[in-house]
């Protein structure tokens, strides 16, 4: 199958839908006008969010892949030019569930004592939609914290409701892949001043402190994410890099486990946990200037450079 998937970007100050073919932008309106087949009648302007949340986009997008491959390849579409083109964050979910300590090796890392899997379920915590900014946004270096430290993560996106879905059927319940970078305060995630250890919303809920992006990718593209190769770099140096083959909890067993907490909706985003090679692990944190680029195979990267917050 073609490689496809679906993006937000923003030209002269206004915002429009595409398709991505290999890694380049295709404006959906003009692929609809040029003959695109398989896209439900007034899809091209609803935008992404609302076809992520009224679900079914990752069907039709897959029945589409076909028609845009061919309209590539005969030159009856052009791709957005360079200049002047922006991709944002495809939408702003107002969801994302957070799997902590989901590698062991991360744990390790993070001297977390983790019970034997038997023992346990998924700790999972939110992240709030102020925090999402999109590629190349910056992300703010809040004056209160000197830690502020790094995590790629295979985001979920669910396309259709489900409460109480089994292990066996919870990736049916997801319609597209993508990645969130959970930053993350390392010294605001702890606390002295209560009997509770971790504070979890003043350590991940900042402004800007949820890179997603750069786009869509249908799951029936990605069949097994636990088959895929994660990155992060930091100014050109890999950091981390491992597979999601090493998570303690499945994206199945989260979805599932989290669905018997809440009714999981189109639009949630559950972001699945982030491996070994962080900033706390390794002693060394972001600062001004750096830039951060989070890569997954089979989606692509998304980059976004530090910047001191202004107070």
């Amino acid at each position: 199958m073609s490689w496809i998937a679906l993006a937000t970007y923003e030209q002269a100050g206004k915002r429009g839908t595409a398709l991505v073919d290999n890694g380049r932008l295709y404006d959906l309106q003009a692929c609809i006008a040029a003959g695109l087949q398989g896209v439900p009648a007034g899809w091209a302007q609803r935008g992404v969010e609302a076809m992520v949340r009224e679900g079914g986009a990752s069907d039709w997008l897959g029945d589409a892949a076909q028609s845009m491959a061919a309209l590539v390849a005969q030159g009856k579409v052009q791709p957005l030019p360079h200049e002047g083109v922006r991709v944002v964050a495809p939408y702003v979910p107002q969801r994302i569930f957070c799997a902590a300590s989901n590698y062991a090796s991360h744990a390790n890392e993070m001297g977390t004592v983790l019970a034997a899997k038997a023992l346990s379920k998924p700790y999972m915590f939110l992240k709030l939609a102020n925090s999402v900014v999109g590629p190349d946004d910056v992300v703010q270096l809040p004056p209160e914290t000197g830690k502020l430290d790094w995590e790629v993560e295979l985001a979920a996106v669910i396309g259709r409701p489900c409460r109480r879905v089994s292990v066996e059927e919870a990736l049916d319940a997801v319609a597209f892949y993508t990645i969130v970078n959970d930053v993350t305060a390392r010294d605001l995630n702890l606390r002295t001043d209560y009997p509770f250890k971790h504070d979890w919303f003043q350590g991940k809920c900042h402004d800007t402190f949820a890179p997603f992006g750069p786009w869509l990718v249908p799951a029936s593209q990605i069949p097994d994410p636990q088959r895929v190769n994660l990155r992060l770099d930091v100014n050109g140096e890999p950091m981390q890099q491992d597979s999601t083959a090493n998570m303690i909890w499945s994206v199945r067993e989260q979805i599932a486990y989290l669905s018997t907490i809440v009714t999981l909706q189109p639009g949630d985003v559950v972001a699945t946990g982030t491996p070994t090679g962080v900033g706390m692990g390794r002693g060394i944190f972001l600062k001004a200037g750096d830039r951060m680029v989070a890569s997954i195979e089979g989606i692509g990267s998304i980059a976004n450079a530090i910047e001191a917050e202004s107070v």
